[in-house]
């Protein structure tokens, strides 16, 4: 076999279904290997596409989501959709074909030292120079993509290597040589968080995407119903404990409730799992949490003291130590007075907007929350229509949320949503996105249409970059610089008109109810459809804890 044909073979070993490349000359050989091979090849139309789709399909089915692209630019436009699955623990592999080994080093057309380019922000890489290590290299990328905390794998392959024969030896188990098992939960320090947890009399919770990732969901939710204890998760953890639960406290951080972020600052013991103390959590760290004993569970020895000391460490798998939390008898001690402040903090600081008769983000948000009853997948692009989303949307179980938290980055949300859509057929995945983050990856209309994607698209449409136009509002006397997006105070451009010219339905609406209307024509509709939102341009993202703050800084209106 050529080293091309066994990587399509040991992808398909793998269980890889979809792929998400863009061919070029160093890479061609592969696309010509994967005709035939069983495997769905998803041709996005820009590299940084297929990485961001890749993650999305990772995101919703939990498997690690392939890539691929050609030497030095196809490689360089993965980078992004590379990084954001560093920063959100997202399993990817990326798969670079590499110019010839005579040249490496040479400045040869199309050459680009991807593995170091990419060095920082993957778990692993491999640059291949022999088709016989294919079978292993594969096989170990595609299991520490997954294992541990998840993240991404780069493997480049030179373009020889894809032409060279030889005979595959495809291993049955991995050879990770530097890979560690996570270790168990130390009984000593369990026995110092029992004893943290039976003493204090104003615990919380403050969970994140490592639940997600160790499916303890449920164990969570039994741990916290049990001992009483408020839940508060971070961005990425949305969905790990259900919204309308009495002990849920929604999002914590600088778009958080205020609620969270006065319970996290008001409690005695801080329970911290699978988080890793995001600066758009803490604000200012040295005053997050600080009347707290902290105890951080996570997977990753890195994160625990990086940004926040803990009391009490426990590296370990989380799934693991919910478990035995699980299996303690539980106390209630003194927790009645505690929980009747927060009811009264959640009364009088109920997340609001302007409930007169503009079209705003959060009224658009609540009706679609409404219109799907809360079941729906939600893919967001990054700004103000992403935290009114984490707001506003009754999120009920993980992986409901897909969004780029870590990296931020715009022009997410269109190729994700379609990775998702890819990777579970069968559920309703809808993007909500904003004008300008939708405009960064739009040319990704065309593999929706190309690819018969039934993805359901909401463009929340206020003529501009709205988080940094708010903060300009809040932090710069309203002194806007190359923020709008508007066409002398028009709307611009003509995203109906765009959406038409790659074959997608698409309708205006200017107020609610012809939203609402518009909401239930596309969800019937059975093809992929696209509703251009106007809604008014003023409306902030509030609550808001500037950067680098504390709770006490937090503006509500």
């Amino acid at each position: 076999m050529t080293g091309a044909q066994i990587v399509a073979e040991c992808l398909l070993r793998e269980g890889v279904d979809v792929l998400f490349a863009y061919p070029g000359g160093t890479s061609m050989r592969l696309h010509q290997a994967l005709l035939g091979s069983g495997i769905r090849v998803i041709l996005p139309r820009h590299e940084q596409g297929a990485a961001f789709a890749a993650g999305g399909y990772a995101r919703i089915s939990g498997k690690a989501g392939v890539c691929m692209a050609t030497s030095g630019p196809g490689a360089t436009n993965l980078v992004t959709g590379i990084a954001d699955a560093w920063n959100d623990s997202v399993p990817l592999v990326a798969i670079t074909a590499q110019v010839n080994q005579r040249l490496i080093g040479k400045n040869a057309f199309q050459e680009t030292d991807i593995v170091g380019v990419t060095r920082p922000i993957v778990k692993h890489s491999y640059l291949v120079l022999s088709a016989a290590d294919l079978p292993e290299v594969i096989k170990d990328a595609m299991t520490l993509a997954v294992t541990g905390r998840p993240g991404p794998i780069l493997i480049d392959i030179t373009c020889d290597v894809l032409r060279q024969e030889c005979e595959p030896i495809f291993p049955e188990q991995p050879n990770l040589r530097a890979w560690t098992m996570v270790p168990d939960v130390e009984q000593a320090t369990f026995k110092l968080l029992m004893k943290a947890l039976r003493k204090c009399k104003r615990p919380c919770i403050y969970a994140g995407g490592g639940i997600v990732h160790a499916g303890a969901a449920e164990a969570l939710q039994d741990f916290a119903q049990k001992w009483q204890i408020p839940v508060a998760t971070s961005l990425m953890g949305k969905g790990i404990f259900p919204e309308d639960n009495p002990l849920s406290l929604r999002m914590l951080g600088m778009h958080g409730t205020y609620y969270a972020n006065k319970t996290v600052n008001e409690c005695d013991l801080l329970l911290a799992f699978g988080v890793r103390f995001s600066d758009r959590v803490t604000g200012e760290v040295s005053h997050f949490a600080p009347n707290a004993t902290i105890v951080h569970v996570d997977i990753d020895a890195s994160e625990i003291n990086k940004n926040k000391h803990a009391d009490i460490a426990i590296n370990a798998d989380i799934a693991q130590a919910l478990d035995m939390l699980c299996q303690e008898k539980p106390e209630r001690h003194g927790r009645k007075a505690w929980l009747a402040a927060i009811e009264e903090w959640k009364r009088q600081h109920e997340l609001q907007y302007a409930t007169d008769n503009t079209f705003t983000g959060p009224a658009a948000i609540e009706a679609i929350s409404q219109e799907t009853k809360g079941n729906a997948t939600i893919v967001t692009g990054v700004g103000q229509h992403q935290m009114w989303t984490a707001q506003f949307y009754n999120f009920k179980h993980p992986r409901q949320l897909l969004t780029s938290g870590g990296l931020g980055a715009m022009g997410f949300g269109l190729p994700a949503a379609l990775g998702a859509k890819l990777a579970k057929p069968d559920e309703l995945v809808l993007l909500i996105d904003g004008d300008g983050s939708f405009q960064m990856n739009i040319q990704e209309l065309a593999t929706v249409f190309a690819e018969k994607i039934p993805l359901k698209m909401v463009l929340l449409n206020n003529k501009r970059l709205g988080m940094v136009y708010q903060w300009e509002e809040l932090f710069f006397a309203g002194t806007h610089a190359n923020t709008d997006m508007s066409l002398n105070g028009k709307y611009y451009p003509d995203f109906v008109t765009i959406a038409k010219g790659y074959g997608i339905p698409a309708t205006v609406v200017t107020n609610l109810k012809d939203f609402r209307n518009a909401l239930r024509k596309m969800l019937s509709d059975k093809g992929p459809f696209l509703i251009d939102a106007r809604i008014i341009a003023d409306e902030q993202v509030l609550p808001m804890i500037p950067a680098g703050g504390t709770c006490e800084d937090i503006i509500t209106d």
